[in-house]
Protein backbone atom coordinates (compact mmCIF):
# COMPACT_ATOMS: atom_id res chain seq x y z
CA UNK A 1 0.00 0.00 0.00
CA UNK A 2 1.25 3.49 -0.91
CA UNK A 3 -0.10 6.42 1.11
CA UNK A 4 0.38 10.14 0.50
CA UNK A 5 0.01 12.16 3.73
CA UNK A 6 -0.31 15.93 3.66
CA UNK A 7 0.64 17.58 6.92
CA UNK A 8 3.03 14.67 7.47
CA UNK A 9 5.25 16.68 9.85
CA UNK A 10 2.46 17.28 12.34
CA UNK A 11 1.46 15.16 15.30
CA UNK A 12 -1.15 12.95 13.64
CA UNK A 13 0.77 12.75 10.36
CA UNK A 14 3.96 11.67 12.10
CA UNK A 15 2.24 8.98 14.19
CA UNK A 16 0.26 7.70 11.19
CA UNK A 17 3.28 7.72 8.88
CA UNK A 18 5.45 5.82 11.34
CA UNK A 19 2.75 3.22 11.95
CA UNK A 20 2.33 2.63 8.21
CA UNK A 21 6.10 2.37 7.72
CA UNK A 22 6.33 -0.13 10.59
CA UNK A 23 3.67 -2.19 8.81
CA UNK A 24 5.79 -2.23 5.64
CA UNK A 25 3.83 0.28 3.57
CA UNK A 26 5.19 3.13 1.45
CA UNK A 27 4.60 6.63 2.84
CA UNK A 28 5.21 9.89 1.02
CA UNK A 29 4.76 13.11 2.99
CA UNK A 30 4.02 16.67 1.92
CA UNK A 31 4.42 19.52 4.41
CA UNK A 32 5.47 23.15 4.48
CA UNK A 33 8.08 22.38 7.15
CA UNK A 34 10.56 19.57 7.83
CA UNK A 35 9.61 16.82 10.25
CA UNK A 36 11.44 17.57 13.51
CA UNK A 37 10.48 14.22 15.08
CA UNK A 38 11.76 11.67 12.58
CA UNK A 39 13.72 11.34 9.36
CA UNK A 40 11.95 8.13 8.36
CA UNK A 41 9.08 9.80 6.49
CA UNK A 42 10.16 10.92 3.01
CA UNK A 43 8.85 14.49 2.90
CA UNK A 44 8.65 17.03 0.12
CA UNK A 45 8.45 20.61 1.37
CA UNK A 46 5.53 22.31 -0.31
CA UNK A 47 3.06 25.03 0.70
CA UNK A 48 -0.31 23.62 -0.30
CA UNK A 49 -2.06 26.95 0.29
CA UNK A 50 -0.63 28.32 -2.98
CA UNK A 51 -3.21 28.25 -5.80
CA UNK A 52 -2.31 25.75 -8.55
CA UNK A 53 -3.78 25.00 -11.95
CA UNK A 54 -1.93 22.02 -13.44
CA UNK A 55 -2.59 18.87 -11.45
CA UNK A 56 -1.68 16.19 -13.98
CA UNK A 57 1.86 15.83 -12.60
CA UNK A 58 1.15 16.48 -8.94
CA UNK A 59 0.38 19.50 -6.76
CA UNK A 60 2.42 22.39 -8.06
CA UNK A 61 6.00 21.15 -7.86
CA UNK A 62 5.08 17.99 -5.95
CA UNK A 63 6.11 14.95 -7.97
CA UNK A 64 3.96 12.05 -6.88
CA UNK A 65 5.23 8.48 -6.74
CA UNK A 66 3.70 6.01 -9.14
CA UNK A 67 0.64 4.11 -7.99
CA UNK A 68 -0.33 6.08 -4.89
CA UNK A 69 -3.36 4.29 -3.50
CA UNK A 70 -4.89 6.86 -1.13
CA UNK A 71 -4.40 10.43 0.08
CA UNK A 72 -4.76 11.35 3.77
CA UNK A 73 -5.20 15.13 3.94
CA UNK A 74 -4.17 16.38 7.38
CA UNK A 75 -2.52 19.70 6.44
CA UNK A 76 -4.26 22.77 7.87
CA UNK A 77 -3.84 25.86 9.98
CA UNK A 78 -5.38 24.44 13.13
CA UNK A 79 -4.99 27.02 15.90
CA UNK A 80 -8.51 28.33 16.48
CA UNK A 81 -7.54 31.60 18.20
CA UNK A 82 -4.91 32.41 15.58
CA UNK A 83 -7.52 32.09 12.85
CA UNK A 84 -9.86 34.36 14.80
CA UNK A 85 -7.12 36.99 14.61
CA UNK A 86 -6.16 36.08 11.04
CA UNK A 87 -9.17 34.76 9.13
CA UNK A 88 -7.15 34.81 5.91
CA UNK A 89 -5.50 31.63 7.22
CA UNK A 90 -8.91 29.96 7.28
CA UNK A 91 -9.25 30.77 3.59
CA UNK A 92 -5.85 29.11 3.05
CA UNK A 93 -7.29 25.94 4.61
CA UNK A 94 -9.97 25.96 1.91
CA UNK A 95 -7.36 26.45 -0.82
CA UNK A 96 -5.41 23.48 0.56
CA UNK A 97 -8.33 21.08 0.37
CA UNK A 98 -9.24 22.34 -3.11
CA UNK A 99 -5.70 21.67 -4.34
CA UNK A 100 -5.61 18.20 -2.81
CA UNK A 101 -9.04 17.31 -4.20
CA UNK A 102 -7.93 18.39 -7.66
CA UNK A 103 -4.84 16.21 -7.29
CA UNK A 104 -7.07 13.28 -6.33
CA UNK A 105 -9.52 13.97 -9.17
CA UNK A 106 -6.84 14.07 -11.84
CA UNK A 107 -5.19 10.93 -10.51
CA UNK A 108 -8.37 9.03 -9.59
CA UNK A 109 -7.51 8.65 -5.91
CA UNK A 110 -9.72 8.28 -2.82
CA UNK A 111 -9.26 10.78 0.01
CA UNK A 112 -9.45 10.92 3.78
CA UNK A 113 -10.15 14.46 4.97
CA UNK A 114 -9.36 15.59 8.51
CA UNK A 115 -12.26 17.68 9.72
CA UNK A 116 -12.95 18.68 13.31
CA UNK A 117 -15.53 18.60 16.07
CA UNK A 118 -15.42 22.40 15.64
CA UNK A 119 -17.93 22.02 12.78
CA UNK A 120 -20.64 21.35 15.37
CA UNK A 121 -20.10 24.77 16.90
CA UNK A 122 -20.95 25.41 20.53
CA UNK A 123 -23.59 22.73 20.94
CA UNK A 124 -26.42 23.89 23.14
CA UNK A 125 -28.44 20.75 22.36
CA UNK A 126 -25.47 18.37 22.86
CA UNK A 127 -26.27 16.44 19.67
CA UNK A 128 -23.13 15.08 18.01
CA UNK A 129 -24.51 12.42 15.70
CA UNK A 130 -22.82 13.08 12.35
CA UNK A 131 -25.89 13.82 10.23
CA UNK A 132 -27.21 16.36 12.75
CA UNK A 133 -24.41 18.95 12.51
CA UNK A 134 -26.06 22.37 12.38
CA UNK A 135 -23.71 24.77 10.66
CA UNK A 136 -25.70 27.74 11.95
CA UNK A 137 -23.73 27.24 15.17
CA UNK A 138 -20.38 27.98 13.47
CA UNK A 139 -18.17 29.65 16.08
CA UNK A 140 -14.97 30.65 14.28
CA UNK A 141 -13.22 31.05 10.91
CA UNK A 142 -11.42 27.79 11.63
CA UNK A 143 -14.68 25.87 11.97
CA UNK A 144 -15.97 27.60 8.82
CA UNK A 145 -12.89 26.40 6.93
CA UNK A 146 -13.56 22.82 7.98
CA UNK A 147 -17.24 23.10 7.02
CA UNK A 148 -16.17 24.44 3.62
CA UNK A 149 -13.63 21.62 3.29
CA UNK A 150 -16.28 19.02 3.99
CA UNK A 151 -18.59 20.63 1.44
CA UNK A 152 -15.88 20.47 -1.21
CA UNK A 153 -15.28 16.80 -0.45
CA UNK A 154 -18.99 16.00 -0.75
CA UNK A 155 -19.24 17.94 -4.01
CA UNK A 156 -16.30 16.05 -5.55
CA UNK A 157 -17.92 12.77 -4.55
CA UNK A 158 -21.16 13.88 -6.19
CA UNK A 159 -19.67 15.34 -9.37
CA UNK A 160 -16.65 13.10 -9.97
CA UNK A 161 -17.41 9.90 -8.08
CA UNK A 162 -14.49 10.39 -5.69
CA UNK A 163 -14.55 7.95 -2.74
CA UNK A 164 -13.95 9.62 0.63
CA UNK A 165 -14.06 9.39 4.37
CA UNK A 166 -14.35 12.56 6.44
CA UNK A 167 -13.10 12.22 10.01
CA UNK A 168 -14.15 14.76 12.64
CA UNK A 169 -11.30 14.72 15.16
CA UNK A 170 -11.53 15.91 18.75
CA UNK A 171 -8.61 17.19 20.86
CA UNK A 172 -5.98 14.68 19.79
CA UNK A 173 -2.99 14.46 22.17
CA UNK A 174 0.01 12.23 22.86
CA UNK A 175 3.38 11.66 21.17
CA UNK A 176 4.95 14.33 18.94
CA UNK A 177 2.84 17.23 20.17
CA UNK A 178 5.10 19.22 22.50
CA UNK A 179 6.47 21.71 19.94
CA UNK A 180 4.45 24.45 21.62
CA UNK A 181 6.70 27.23 20.33
CA UNK A 182 5.19 26.48 16.93
CA UNK A 183 1.65 25.68 18.03
CA UNK A 184 0.24 25.75 21.54
CA UNK A 185 -1.88 22.74 22.42
CA UNK A 186 -3.46 22.73 25.82
CA UNK A 187 -2.24 19.35 27.12
CA UNK A 188 1.47 19.68 26.22
CA UNK A 189 1.37 23.32 27.34
CA UNK A 190 -0.05 22.35 30.74
CA UNK A 191 2.43 19.46 31.06
CA UNK A 192 5.35 21.79 30.45
CA UNK A 193 4.14 24.52 32.79
CA UNK A 194 2.98 22.29 35.63
CA UNK A 195 6.26 20.34 35.48
CA UNK A 196 8.15 23.64 35.74
CA UNK A 197 6.04 24.83 38.68
CA UNK A 198 4.54 27.62 36.56
CA UNK A 199 0.89 28.76 36.78
CA UNK A 200 -1.65 27.68 34.19
CA UNK A 201 -4.85 29.36 33.05
CA UNK A 202 -7.97 27.33 32.37
CA UNK A 203 -10.32 29.17 30.02
CA UNK A 204 -13.77 27.91 30.95
CA UNK A 205 -14.39 26.26 34.31
CA UNK A 206 -17.40 24.30 33.05
CA UNK A 207 -15.97 23.54 29.60
CA UNK A 208 -16.26 19.82 28.75
CA UNK A 209 -14.36 18.30 25.82
CA UNK A 210 -13.68 14.86 24.37
CA UNK A 211 -9.91 14.18 24.43
CA UNK A 212 -8.55 11.52 22.04
CA UNK A 213 -5.24 9.75 22.57
CA UNK A 214 -3.24 9.75 19.34
CA UNK A 215 -2.99 5.95 19.10
CA UNK A 216 -6.79 5.71 19.08
CA UNK A 217 -7.00 8.42 16.42
CA UNK A 218 -4.40 6.70 14.23
CA UNK A 219 -6.12 3.33 14.66
CA UNK A 220 -9.33 4.87 13.34
CA UNK A 221 -7.60 6.46 10.35
CA UNK A 222 -5.78 3.22 9.62
CA UNK A 223 -9.07 1.33 9.54
CA UNK A 224 -10.55 4.09 7.37
CA UNK A 225 -7.77 3.57 4.82
CA UNK A 226 -8.63 -0.12 4.63
CA UNK A 227 -12.34 0.63 4.22
CA UNK A 228 -11.62 3.06 1.37
CA UNK A 229 -9.30 0.69 -0.45
CA UNK A 230 -11.70 -2.23 -0.04
CA UNK A 231 -14.20 -0.02 -1.89
CA UNK A 232 -17.23 -1.67 -0.35
CA UNK A 233 -18.37 0.93 2.18
CA UNK A 234 -17.13 4.41 1.33
CA UNK A 235 -18.37 8.01 1.53
CA UNK A 236 -18.82 8.37 5.27
CA UNK A 237 -18.50 11.25 7.73
CA UNK A 238 -17.37 9.85 11.07
CA UNK A 239 -16.63 11.23 14.53
CA UNK A 240 -13.25 9.99 15.72
CA UNK A 241 -12.85 10.57 19.45
CA UNK A 242 -12.90 8.68 22.75
CA UNK A 243 -16.60 9.27 23.38
CA UNK A 244 -16.34 10.61 26.92
CA UNK A 245 -16.21 14.20 28.19
CA UNK A 246 -13.86 15.73 30.74
CA UNK A 247 -13.55 19.26 32.02
CA UNK A 248 -10.33 21.19 31.50
CA UNK A 249 -10.02 21.43 35.28
CA UNK A 250 -10.08 17.63 35.61
CA UNK A 251 -7.61 17.29 32.75
CA UNK A 252 -5.21 19.68 34.51
CA UNK A 253 -5.58 17.68 37.74
CA UNK A 254 -4.72 14.45 35.90
CA UNK A 255 -1.55 16.14 34.67
CA UNK A 256 -0.70 17.18 38.21
CA UNK A 257 -1.26 13.64 39.48
CA UNK A 258 0.98 12.19 36.74
CA UNK A 259 3.71 14.68 37.62
CA UNK A 260 3.22 14.49 41.39
CA UNK A 261 2.59 18.25 41.50
CA UNK A 262 -0.44 20.31 42.53
CA UNK A 263 -1.27 22.56 39.56
CA UNK A 264 -1.41 26.29 40.25
CA UNK A 265 -4.62 27.02 38.31
CA UNK A 266 -6.35 30.28 37.45
CA UNK A 267 -9.85 30.11 35.97
CA UNK A 268 -10.87 32.57 33.25
CA UNK A 269 -13.93 32.76 30.96
CA UNK A 270 -13.85 30.87 27.67
CA UNK A 271 -12.24 32.71 24.77
CA UNK A 272 -13.93 33.95 21.60
CA UNK A 273 -14.59 31.18 19.08
CA UNK A 274 -14.21 28.31 21.54
CA UNK A 275 -16.50 25.32 21.77
CA UNK A 276 -17.48 24.89 25.43
CA UNK A 277 -19.16 21.46 25.33
CA UNK A 278 -18.42 18.48 23.10
CA UNK A 279 -18.73 14.76 23.73
CA UNK A 280 -18.66 12.69 20.54
CA UNK A 281 -21.21 10.13 19.50
CA UNK A 282 -18.86 7.41 18.20
CA UNK A 283 -21.52 4.85 17.35
CA UNK A 284 -20.93 5.22 13.61
CA UNK A 285 -17.16 4.75 14.03
CA UNK A 286 -17.84 1.53 15.90
CA UNK A 287 -20.33 0.30 13.28
CA UNK A 288 -18.43 1.24 10.11
CA UNK A 289 -14.83 0.80 11.23
CA UNK A 290 -15.02 -1.53 14.20
CA UNK A 291 -13.44 1.38 16.07
CA UNK A 292 -12.79 0.72 19.75
CA UNK A 293 -10.79 3.44 21.54
CA UNK A 294 -8.65 1.99 24.31
CA UNK A 295 -7.12 4.95 26.13
CA UNK A 296 -9.21 6.89 28.69
CA UNK A 297 -7.96 10.35 29.55
CA UNK A 298 -6.23 9.56 32.90
CA UNK A 299 -4.23 6.76 31.27
CA UNK A 300 -3.49 8.83 28.18
CA UNK A 301 -2.26 11.73 30.31
CA UNK A 302 0.13 9.42 32.14
CA UNK A 303 1.46 8.17 28.81
CA UNK A 304 1.75 11.69 27.43
CA UNK A 305 3.63 12.87 30.52
CA UNK A 306 5.98 9.88 30.37
CA UNK A 307 6.70 10.50 26.68
CA UNK A 308 7.26 14.23 27.24
CA UNK A 309 9.68 13.57 30.10
CA UNK A 310 11.62 10.98 28.10
CA UNK A 311 11.83 13.25 25.05
CA UNK A 312 13.06 16.23 27.08
CA UNK A 313 15.65 14.11 28.87
CA UNK A 314 16.92 12.76 25.56
CA UNK A 315 17.06 16.19 23.93
CA UNK A 316 18.17 18.17 26.96
CA UNK A 317 15.14 20.48 27.00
Amino acid sequence: MRVLITGSSGQIGTNLGLRLLDEGHFVFGVDRRPNTWTSRIETLLQDLSTPYRDFDQGIGHVPYPEQIDVVVHLAAHAKVHELVRRPDMALENVTMIHNVLEYCRHNKLPIIFSSSREVYGDIHRYITEESHADFAFTESPYSASKIAGEAFVYSYAQCYGMPYIVFRFSNVYGRYDNDIDRMERVIPLFIQRVAAGEPITVFGESKVLDFTYVDDCVAGIRRGIDVLLEGKDTNHTINLAYGQGHSLVDMARYIGEALGVEPNMTIEPSQVGEVTHYVANIGKARAVLGYNPKTPLPQGIRQAVAWSRAWREEHGR
